[in-house]
C-alpha cells in the first residue's frame, strides 16, 4: 500500500495540472489502508481522453499502479 499511495499521489498532482482536469483526488482508506478511492471530474470526455495520453496516467498509472491493484471503476453522475 505504501508505494500505491505514493504513485498515486504523483499521478494526482501531475493530473490536477493538466488541462481540463476540474477535481483529482486521491483517498485511502481509514479503515482499510490497501484501499484507494480516485475522485475526478473532467470538464469534458475529450480532456479525459486527453488525460489517458498524458504522462500520469501512461508512466504511472498505467505501468505501476494497475498491476498492483484490484481496479473497481465507478464512472457516475453528480445528482444535484
Amino acid at each position: 500500500a505504501p508505494a500505491v499511495a505514493g504513485l498515486l499521489t504523483q499521478a494526482a498532482q501531475l493530473s490536477r495540472a493538466e488541462p481540463g482536469c476540474q477535481r483529482f483526488e486521491v483517498y485511502q482508506s481509514n479503515n482499510d489502508p490497501t484501499r484507494f478511492l480516485l475522485h475526478e471530474h473532467w470538464e469534458s470526455q475529450a480532456a479525459l481522453d486527453e488525460h489517458r495520453k498524458g504522462l500520469a496516467y501512461t508512466q504511472i498509472y498505467q505501468p505501476q499502479v494497475l498491476p498492483r491493484v484490484d481496479r473497481e471503476p465507478h464512472p457516475s453522475t453528480l445528482l444535484e
